[in-house]
């Protein structure tokens, strides 16, 4: 088996777009939520709160030809993607076209301004505005196709378009895929844009916030007053590579990947199960050959959601105990999706890098039917650990659960 190693770091957030602007706005203890005005048009959408990303520029190389099958969720992807290459001092090297290096990288779906072209088609009965590209702005393996073309990648593609853990399976799958021997680098994660679409998909089930007029309250993972999630928006690619090879062209390493677990529910594709998600986390934890002793922080899926956040907390008491400190980042940027489970895992591994860890904003009373747990509150915690666990739950049943160990000596 190869050891599999974190080489580049590239994202798009909410919160800020490297280490640095993230960690500031930790500090803070404040969310980025906002009321999003441009959603007051649709008539029935209750919740009015999201968490887009922050501007960001492009180079001169993203122009009409090479932008000319993205939606906004594709360009995402392929700009951190591109940061993450350079980061990791890949960025033009003739590994990317050999066939050794590939992507593992979701989304929920495609850009949804081209499944509204599609739908007025059927409306309207006319093709006005559709074009060449509008299915590949819309299909759900947009975004690693995308990167593929723009960066000549040649290897294994698996697009991992699961909700929530799409970002998640992404790094666990492409985990496996260096482990096995299969590539030499992947680049793994996943992302997701902002739209009235998304929020009225959990809007239907009751499931968004609707603090409308107090978005610096809301979300607020696990707390007994929560009243469901906020959606946010972003991308982020880690560059995985076998860590002999890193070493041999003296790559900088953040962090090692030492466990994957992956696995779904089978009952029921919206209501969380507490059994398969301990499951999940087992699975991770005989994947790295650890004890549950051994992990020292958990960054939870933590969504804000009343059954959801019962069942996680559930779960990770049986598989962990109440020890184990945990918080939710979804407090500051709202819920990702296709990019939670790899925004979430950089902020993780950073965190365990800095030796300190961001508290759950708005947790002020932990819901009693939650398990009791070390949740992380007021100005964070200093915790010196070699190993966390970042978990990622989806709706249709799916759980992740991925370790990683501190920089390797």
């Amino acid at each position: 088996m190869k050891r599999v190693v974190v080489t580049g770091i590239g994202a798009l957030s909410p919160l800020g777009h490297d280490w640095a602007a993230v960690h500031a706005r930790l500090k803070q203890g404040r969310n980025v939520v906002r009321r999003m005005h441009e959603w007051d048009v649709y008539e029935g959408l209750n919740t009015r709160l999201g968490a887009p990303a922050q501007p960001f520029d492009l180079p001169p190389n993203y122009n009409r030809k090479s932008m000319r099958s993205m939606g906004r969720v594709a360009l995402m992807a392929t700009r951190a993607t591109e940061v993450a290459l350079q980061d990791a001092g890949l960025l033009g090297d003739p590994l990317l076209s050999s066939g050794k290096v590939g992507i593992a990288y979701g989304s929920s779906v495609g850009s949804p301004a081209a499944i509204s072209d599609f739908g007025r088609m059927l409306s309207e009965k006319t093709t006005e505005g559709i074009n060449a590209n509008t299915y590949i702005k819309m299909m759900s393996h947009t975004a690693p196709v995308n990167m593929g073309v723009f960066f000549g990648i040649t290897g294994r593609i698996i697009t991992t378009s699961s909700a929530c853990t799409s970002g998640s399976q992404g790094v666990g799958y492409a985990y496996e895929q260096i482990r096995d021997g299969r590539q030499v680098a992947m680049l793994a994660g996943g992302a997701e844009e902002l739209d009235a679409i998304d929020a009225a998909v959990f809007d239907t089930l009751f499931a968004t916030s609707v603090k409308n007029e107090e978005p610096q309250t809301t979300p607020r993972p696990f707390d007994a007053h929560r009243d469901g999630l906020v959606l946010g928006e972003g991308a982020c690619t880690l560059v995985l590579e076998e860590f002999d090879h890193a070493r041999a062209r003296g790559a900088a390493i953040y962090a090692e990947v030492v466990g994957y677990g992956t696995n779904s529910d089978g009952t029921h594709v919206t209501q969380p199960n507490a059994k398969t998600m301990a499951i999940a986390m087992r699975l991770a934890l005989e994947d790295a050959g650890l004890e549950p002793s051994a992990i020292g922080y958990v960054n939870a899926h933590g969504t804000a959601t009343d059954h959801g956040d019962v069942a996680e907390t559930a779960a990770t008491s049986q598989v962990l105990g109440e020890r184990v400190p945990i918080s939710s980042l979804k407090s500051y940027m709202g819920h990702t999706l296709g990019a939670c489970g790899a925004l979430e895992a950089w902020m993780t591994l950073e965190m365990m890098r800095e030796g300190w860890f961001a508290p759950t904003v708005n947790l002020t009373q932990v819901d009693p039917r939650c398990a009791p747990l070390d949740y992380i509150t007021g100005a964070g915690r200093a915790i010196e650990t070699e190993y966390t666990m970042s978990n990622n739950f989806a709706f249709g049943g799916i759980n992740t659960s991925l370790i990683f160990r501190r920089c390797p000596a």
